[in-house]
Parts: structure tokens; C-alpha cells; sequence
């Protein structure tokens, strides 16, 4: 966890959450899926002349009508109760009834003609022999409103089938215009500047595309009674204005480390000219060297603070301007260098960052392997060891500060790859072992693919033992959720390598060309030279299980 003292920005409670209840109420056309979709009143307090799902908060009352409700095996009370808020809420925006009668028809146009949408629903309901069909109500999607909104809501996004026969009549007070849409056009009409929608919408209807048919969503929710996905967007600022990511989109583990109470504060443009403060002792300089294998560029970091002297990871190319802004940013007092491993965007540039500071702080890493390309040759000054720690510290007006980075040797990338952990602040800086964005090649003979999932294993059982919570890679923003991340990557590389022994299966005489084809189809081409080195890490792996086998 980080140190409350190392956050560059004042916290502030966000608002309290108030529990809602959203209904995608669905039908197929012969287009696709439309869903129903209503715009708000422009006085509204929330999303004002938004198109919307109908959906409000949910009242004590619908807590007790669970008696009222058919209920499918499986379902809580907390489901039960969000399926009759849906239901109360689509009845009194929209006139949708979704209730059976007693010989198990659904309600028709008659029933709902009988029932007064001012007047207590539950009620009427009773009266008319009318159960609430929450049973066929699913739990699609979890939503929190972002922590910097004045006004939050804890929302379920439920899905119904909308009844034959029955059609949406707006109450004209908080919803209008009620209008059926495939989510691909409300999508294009949104980007077109003539359908506002609100970004749990849009994230919504992305994800509703991926289906066929209504009854294609139904199974996928009744195949699980959780949420698809759940989400508490977070905000920053691209290109000068906010933008919002759900917890899979790169930037949100940024975003969680550098403004956790999810102030909208921090700007995500990548930019080579100014270092990137990310903690009070941690900054960010990425180098101008942006490419196919180095995404924005190769990130350099700065630990440590005026009071302590800083360490400086992965100094990056030998490029004069980029060595100049590091020096710059830590005032000339650099303590170590440290390069995670010796590829030449990692390692080239620090003996010309040494020659710039007066004392010159020792180069720090390991040693290139004979394996190692000519072009990743690398000698520090000294060798670290695996479990040593690299320790600044200094009396600051607050008292004494210490920050320890400690090492953590992990193979596979390169053969001399090492990572540190900021022990403090639960951040790991991962140098190319685990990168934002995409996954890091494994290149024999000095990367070797066992070793990369050992060390794997390694980082989660360190996230565990030193509560590593953020990521910070060589390549790209920082990572949230450090040990889930590191678990998702080990999986991600076992599927691939399912495939790799799948593809050899399934042409035992096939030739690397034959099987990145097949391994890697969900790749652009463009790739596959690249990938190929991957892939003859996992053959050269798989080989080792079963001795014997060469690769052709």
C-alpha cells in the first residue's frame, strides 16, 4: 500500500453510493438486437438529456414484494430485490409490464391498461392476480458511478425479454421519447453528436454488440448468477479532457495509483519533454524512442525525493536529450543506476547518465549472458543479487524518509533481467518481465520461456509477501491489481502455448512459418516475425517435456 505521505494529491471522501437498478429491456429484429432507450429531462438531476436505460433507485418497498415474485434457483434476495426494482421502475417510466398471469401467460397490453402507473404497483399487481416475472430478469453488469461525481449510484444492468404486444409509453416527467435501437447505431449516432449517451451506456451497448440474438444474452447471464463485468470507471485527462476507463483499459491502474479518491488530475498523453510525477517519489521519463516493440517508448524512473538522493531505473538509449531530463529532474543527485536487463533501449545510457553526475553513483544489474545478442553486451559496475536492497535515505522537515528498493532476480525475458520492488509503496517496477498493453517476447537463446513462467511465479508470491499492489513496467502506463494482472499473463501465455502444442499436433512435420499461422491467427501478420520468436520459445519448452522432438 502506498505510504498516505508519497500521494502527490489531498484526499477526499467521495460521495456516499446510493443502490439503483438499470433494465436493458431487449427484442430481435431482423438487424439484431434493439434495445429500448429513453431520453432524460435536460432539468434532470443525473445525466440530463441523456438517452438512457429506464432504471431508478431502489425503495424499501421492493425488498418486501419478494413474495409477489417468481424467483429462479440460484437467485439472492439482493438479485430478487434489483429485479423488482427494474420491473417497478420500467412499469412507471416507460408503461413496460413485466409480470405473468395466473395460467402463466406474460401481461398484455389489457393488463397493463388496468393498472394506474401512478399508484402502487405491488398492489395492483396483487389485485389482479398479476406475479412479477423477476425470475426472468438477469444480472447483466455491475456498475459504480465514478468516485469524482457529486452524485453516485451502486447499479445493477439487468436484462428482460421486452413482451409481445406491449408497447413503451414515456411518463413525460423524467423520460421522453422512448425509441428502439440496435446498440451499433446508437453507438454511431453518439459519435455523430446526435445521441448523448453517458459512458456506462456506451461501455454497455460495446459489449451488447458481441451478441446474436436476446436469448443469446439471456443464456450467457442465466449461465452465471454474477455480473458479466463490473466496473467503478476512473477519470483522467487525454488531450485535454476528461476520459474514462473501465478496469481492463490500460490507463486505470495508473489513474488508481496516482489519484486514488478519483480526482481527475492526472494527464495520461504521452510526452518525452517533462518527467511524470506519479508518487512524491516516484517519476516517470519516457524515452523518445517509441516504436513496434516499444510502444510510447522505453519509461526511465526516478525513486526517491530532494531529501534522499533518487535511483534511476532503466536510463534508457544512449540519447543525450533524455540522459540531460533525467539528471535534470533529479537535481543531479543520483545515488544508482539500475538497469533491469541489458537490451539496448534499457541499458545503453547508463554510463553517459554516470558521466553526467558528480559523485558518479555505480551502475548496478547483472552482467549480459554469453547468450545475450551483441547489441545487449552489458557490464555494471557491480552485480546485484538476487534479494539484496538498494536503500536511499535523509531527514526531511517531517523526519527521517527511507525508500528500499529490493531486488528480485527474474529470468526469461533476458537471461540478467531483474525487477525491483519499492517495498514502502507496494510498487513493482517490472522492467520488460511484465509490460501494459501487450506481452513481452521471449527471444532464444538468452530468453527462455520456462524461466519466464517460473519468474512469473516468482512476482505474484512477492506481490503476496510484500503487499505489491501497482505495477510500474518499462512499457507503458502503470498496472493496478498487481498479482491479478501477473496470474492473467501466466494463463494468457499457457493458452498460447495450448495452441503451440495443438498446431504441432496437428502438423507434426509443419515448419515455424506452418505453425505461427496457426498459433497466432489472432495476431495481424505484420507480427508474426516477431511472434515467431515466442513461439519458438514455447516449442523449444514443449520439447524439453517431451524429449526427442526437434523443431523443423
Amino acid at each position: 500500500m502506498v505510504r498516505p505521505t508519497q500521494l502527490l494529491h489531498v484526499q477526499r471522501e467521495p460521495a456516499a453510493l446510493r443502490p439503483a437498478a438499470t433494465v436493458l429491456l431487449l427484442r430481435d429484429s431482423a438487424a439484431g438486437i434493439e434495445v429500448l432507450m429513453t431520453r432524460r429531462s435536460l432539468t434532470a438531476s443525473f445525466a440530463p438529456g441523456a438517452y438512457v436505460f429506464p432504471g431508478g433507485g431502489i425503495d424499501a418497498a421492493d425488498a418486501r414484494a419478494h413474495a409477489q415474485a417468481s424467483r429462479r434457483p440460484g437467485q439472492s434476495d439482493l438479485h430478487l430485490t434489483q429485479a423488482i426494482a427494474a420491473i417497478r421502475e420500467s412499469h412507471e417510466e416507460l408503461g413496460v409490464l413485466l409480470a405473468r398471469r395466473a395460467d402463466g401467460s406474460m401481461a398484455g397490453p389489457d393488463d397493463v391498461a388496468a393498472i394506474d402507473r401512478a399508484g402502487p404497483l405491488f398492489e395492483q399487481c396483487a389485485r389482479l392476480g398479476l406475479t412479477l416475472a423477476a425470475s426472468e430478469v438477469f444480472l447483466l453488469a455491475h456498475w459504480i458511478t465514478d468516485r469524482d461525481l457529486p452524485r453516485r449510484f451502486d447499479v445493477p444492468f439487468l436484462v428482460a425479454r421486452m413482451p409481445d404486444g406491449q408497447e413503451p409509453v414515456a411518463d413525460e416527467s423524467e423520460q421522453f421519447e422512448p425509441v428502439w435501437v440496435r446498440p451499433a447505431d446508437a453507438l454511431s449516432r453518439h459519435q455523430a453528436g446526435q445521441f448523448f449517451i453517458i459512458f456506462p451506456t456506451i461501455r454497455t451497448l460495446e459489449r451488447l454488440q458481441a451478441f446474436a440474438s436476446v436469448q443469446a444474452v439471456l443464456d450467457a447471464c442465466a449461465a452465471n448468477e454474477q455480473p458479466l463485468w463490473s466496473s467503478c470507471p476512473r477519470a483522467g485527462l487525454l488531450a485535454g479532457k476528461e476520459a474514462r476507463y473501465m478496469e481492463h483499459e490500460s490507463p486505470y491502474g495508473e489513474l488508481a495509483l496516482v489519484s486514488p479518491d478519483g480526482q481527475i488530475v492526472h494527464n495520461l498523453d504521452w510526452q518525452c519533454e517533462q518527467p511524470v510525477p506519479l508518487l512524491r517519489n516516484v517519476m516517470r521519463l519516457t524515452a523518445p524512442n517509441p516504436g513496434v516493440m516499444t510502444g510510447p517508448g522505453t519509461n526511465s524512473y526516478l525513486v526517491g525525493d530532494p531529501y534522499t538522493g533518487y535511483i534511476a531505473i532503466d536510463p534508457g538509449p544512449a540519447d543525450a536529450e533524455h540522459l540531460d531530463r533525467l539528471w535534470r529532474a533529479a537535481a543531479g543527485q543520483i545515488r544508482f543506476i539500475v538497469c533491469t536487463h541489458s537490451h539496448p533501449d534499457h541499458s545503453p545510457g547508463a554510463a553517459p547518465l554516470q558521466a553526467l553526475c558528480n559523485p558518479r553513483p555505480p551502475v548496478l544489474g547483472l552482467p549480459s549472458a554469453s547468450t545475450a545478442r551483441a547489441a545487449s553486451r552489458f557490464t555494471p559496475d557491480r552485480a546485484l543479487v538476487d534479494g539484496e536492497q538498494l536503500i536511499v535515505e535523509g531527514d526531511s522537515p517531517a523526519g527521517r524518509v527511507t525508500h528500499t528498493l529490493q531486488v528480485i532476480y527474474t529470468p526469461g525475458h533476458a537471461a540478467n533481467h531483474l525487477c525491483l520492488a519499492l517495498l514502502e509503496d507496494g510498487l513493482l517496477f517490472s522492467g520488460d518481465h511484465v509490460l501494459n498493453g501487450s506481452t513481452t517476447v521471449i527471444d532464444p537463446p538468452d530468453g527462455d520461456m520456462t524461466a519466464y513462467l517460473d519468474s512469473l511465479d516468482k512476482l505474484r508470491a512477492a506481490c503476496a509477501a510484500h503487499t505489491l499492489d501497482f505495477i510500474a513496467p518499462a512499457h507503458g502506463y502503470v498496472l493496478g491489481d498487481a498479482a491479478g494482472n501477473i496470474a492473467r499473463l501466466k494463463a494468457h501465455r499457457l493458452a498460447r502455448e495450448a495452441k503451440v502444442i495443438q498446431a504441432m499436433q496437428a502438423a507434426p512435420q509443419g515448419s515455424m512459418d506452418d505453425w505461427v499461422r496457426i498459433v497466432y491467427d489472432d495476431v495481424p501478420p505484420r507480427m508474426w516475425p516477431v511472434a515467431m520468436r515466442s513461439l519458438l520459445a514455447h516449442v523449444e519448452r514443449v520439447q524439453a517435456m517431451e524429449p526427442g522432438n526437434t523443431v523443423s
